[in-house]
């Protein structure tokens, strides 16, 4: 069986775990707890592949043809 890697796909965008401190800052920026962000499940394809866990906050930077790149957040919960 050939393991597909989601994250070489084009249309996937691209993942971070932001670290301790990086969470920090992003909540002393828009003032705000982590549990406040969009949440994403621990089941999710791409938090299995990364190896996030519950509790981490996730950056993901899109391509736009707007923008040209948008940075959004996500908080990991359990399922």
């Amino acid at each position: 069986m050939v393991k597909f890697d989601i994250l070489s796909h084009e249309l996937v965008p691209k993942f971070f775990i932001l670290s301790k401190e990086e969470v920090e800052a992003l909540r002393h920026s828009y003032g705000i707890r982590k549990e406040s962000l969009p949440w994403i499940r621990r089941s999710d394809p791409v938090c299995k592949t990364i190896g996030a866990r519950p509790g981490d906050v996730l950056k993901i930077e899109r391509s736009s043809e707007v923008a040209g790149r948008t940075v959004v957040y996500r908080y990991v919960v359990p399922g």
